[in-house]
């Protein structure tokens, strides 16, 4: 019968087993302990509300656009995915799903973010087309928040 110990030394860790033929198996599952470590690693490696203004305007642009290329596509589930924990808390998908109307919008831009504390603001210019007006441009002022790590969505 074939045992493996899993030994943890500081950030390091080893699979070791008891016959020498099953080297392999062990080399691959501390290949995957390794990778493991990097994406837990790479996840803390977020923004925090002491972060710069600075990277959290460059992170909540990067969202906000984000954003608004799911809207842009239709893709409601995924854009519904950038609400912070207390908007999706007051609205559910399908409720988010029933108010959001896909399918006008061309273009977003975000032309401005400014942040205070945990609280950013950006302004986004979003082109549609309403009837006969094609490539209509309107401001849209949205509001974010940072928590768990990243910037999210506050929804209204």
């Amino acid at each position: 019968m074939r045992f493996l110990r899993l030994t943890l030394w500081g950030a390091f860790a080893s699979v070791q087993d008891d016959k020498a033929s099953f080297g392999l198996t062990a080399r691959v599952l501390r290949w995957a302990g390794w990778l493991a470590l990097g994406v837990g690693l790479a996840g803390c490696a977020g923004i925090s509300v002491d972060s710069s203004a600075e990277a959290k305007q460059r992170l909540v642009s990067e969202r906000a656009e984000a954003r608004w290329q799911a809207l842009i596509r239709g893709d409601i589930d995924a854009a519904y995915q950038f609400l912070s924990t207390g908007s999706k808390a007051t609205t559910s998908l399908e409720v988010y799903k029933a108010k959001v109307k896909p399918g006008i919008w061309r273009k977003a831009k975000v032309d401005k973010v400014k942040c205070e504390a945990e609280m950013c603001k950006a302004d986004v210019t979003v082109t549609y087309d309403y009837r006969n007006l094609k490539g209509v441009e309107t401001p849209v002022p949205e509001t974010w928040i940072i928590e768990n790590s990243s910037a999210w969505y506050v929804y209204r």
